[in-house]
C-alpha cells in the first residue's frame, strides 16, 4: 500500500521527468526548438495538472469519482497542449 507522501511524489515526478526529457531533447535533437518561455508554459501546465490530480487523489471521494475527475483534468490538459502546439481550434492564444 502506498502512503500519501509516496503518491504525491509519484504524481509530481511525472511532470518533472517530462520537462527533463524536453530539455534534453531540445539540446540534442535537431529541429526541436523550444524557447525558455515554452519550458515555462509546459511546466505550468504539467505541474498545475499534477497539483489538481493530487488534490483529487487525496480527496475523500470514491474511486470512480476520482477516476472521472482525473480523466477530465487530463483531457483538458491534452486539449490545451494540442491547441498551443498546432492550433486545432484556432483560438487567439494558439499563436495563429
Amino acid at each position: 500500500m502506498m502512503t500519501t507522501k509516496q503518491k504525491t511524489t509519484l504524481i509530481f515526478a511525472a511532470p518533472a521527468l517530462l520537462i527533463a526529457a524536453a530539455f534534453f531533447g531540445n539540446n540534442f535533437v535537431e529541429g526541436w526548438n523550444w524557447s525558455p518561455f515554452d519550458f515555462i508554459i509546459a511546466a505550468v501546465l504539467l505541474f498545475g495538472t499534477a497539483f489538481f490530480v493530487n488534490l483529487v487523489a487525496n480527496s475523500k471521494k470514491n474511486f470512480v469519482s476520482k477516476l472521472i475527475i482525473c480523466s477530465v483534468i487530463l483531457l483538458v490538459l491534452m486539449l490545451v497542449w494540442a491547441e498551443l502546439a498546432v492550433g486545432i481550434f484556432g483560438s487567439p492564444f494558439a499563436g495563429s
